[in-house]
């Protein structure tokens, strides 16, 4: 029997993770799920058990996380129902990705805070050569991956509706 009611549950927020890659959003995504009552869901872990072997390009990249999202919005919406915050690391990136995560925002009710890391391209850089040479990550992006894929980029913007921290 589930007792569980509107009154006894405590209102979950989704954390959202806003950067360029090698940022620190999934360094910022284990600190945030150490919180009571809250779990992450993240893209590369994902997508690394899913379809590693099939991407191979952005294009591949986009296929692949546009499915995982399919199946993934459900799933995250019945957690911050329940009463279960999520970190969810995917990126926040563009404005379109933001619109699929408000989507569940509005959806479940949940609260919502966008994580935004603002950090330099050349810091980025650098972390990313370091987690490449560590072999430490799911996925490790080149320097012209890392400049064609934050091409794509966007900064949040207030009338998106998220509630937004921003990290320097």
């Amino acid at each position: 029997m589930n007792n569980n009611t509107p009154e006894t549950i405590a209102k979950a927020t989704l954390h959202l993770l806003c950067g360029k890659i090698a940022s620190g959003k999934s360094t910022l995504a284990d600190k945030l799920s150490a919180s009571p009552v809250t779990v992450t869901v993240g893209e590369d872990r994902w997508l690394a058990a899913l379809y590693a072997g099939e991407m191979q390009s952005v294009a591949d990249y986009v296929r692949c996380a546009a499915k995982l999202k399919q199946a993934m919005k459900p799933h995250v919406v019945s957690l911050l129902q329940s009463g279960v915050s999520v970190v969810l690391d995917f990126p926040a990136n563009t404005r379109a990705n933001r619109e699929w995560m408000m989507a569940i925002v509005q959806e479940s009710g949940a609260d919502n805070r966008l994580h935004y890391l603002k950090v330099s391209d050349e810091v980025c850089k650098a972390r990313l050569r370091a987690r490449n040479a560590e072999g430490s990550h799911d996925f490790a992006a080149t320097d012209a991956q890392f400049e064609l894929i934050t091409r794509y980029f966007t900064e949040p913007a207030t009338d998106e509706g998220f509630t937004v921290i921003e990290y320097r």
